[in-house]
């Protein structure tokens, strides 16, 4: 992470509109949906979410082919615009995959309006550099049960 060049970056349309993308990476309830490459899980009672500027996100990725693997993510949020913006410094501890050491990423991802009620999300991830194929392969999978996830969202109604 010594680099001012991010060795990840994504620039993708997601066709749904920004406020529940949004919501999909800051709700622990749609992160679990869809975060990770497929296959894997959150556990819903393993995670813990406080999104504002010094807060943090926190939750452990179980991979069902391979039960020994627990992977536990906390980030440190350091800069947090609703709607708009997610920045912060993930520490990746816990059982890892072979080859997989601890390690520190930071990720910041942007949150633009797009034609037609879409999101154009922007992507930029900072891990140490052997890490970039796999976490490339992991945003792919994810961004697939991503899609998956808000074509099947509901809109939400709030009673004022």
């Amino acid at each position: 992470m010594d680099s001012d060049k991010p060795p990840i970056v994504i620039s993708r349309v997601v066709d749904a509109p920004r406020e529940l993308v949004y919501r999909a990476f800051t709700d622990p309830d749609h992160l679990a949906a869809w975060w990770g490459p497929i296959g894997n899980s959150l556990p819903r009672d393993e995670m813990e979410f406080d999104v504002r500027p010094g807060g943090y996100q926190r939750w452990t990725e179980v991979f069902p082919t391979q039960p020994g693997l627990r992977v536990e993510v906390h980030i440190d949020l350091t800069d947090v615009v609703h709607g708009e913006l997610i920045d912060g410094i993930a520490h990746v501890t816990g059982q890892l995959p072979e080859g997989i050491a601890p390690h520190e990423t930071r990720m910041r991802v942007e949150f633009h309006d797009d034609a037609d009620g879409r999101t154009r999300l922007e992507i930029r991830q900072w891990l140490p550099e052997q890490l970039s194929a796999p976490a490339n392969q992991g945003w792919n999978e994810a961004f697939s049960k991503l899609d998956a996830t808000l074509s099947n969202a509901q809109p939400v109604t709030v009673k004022v």
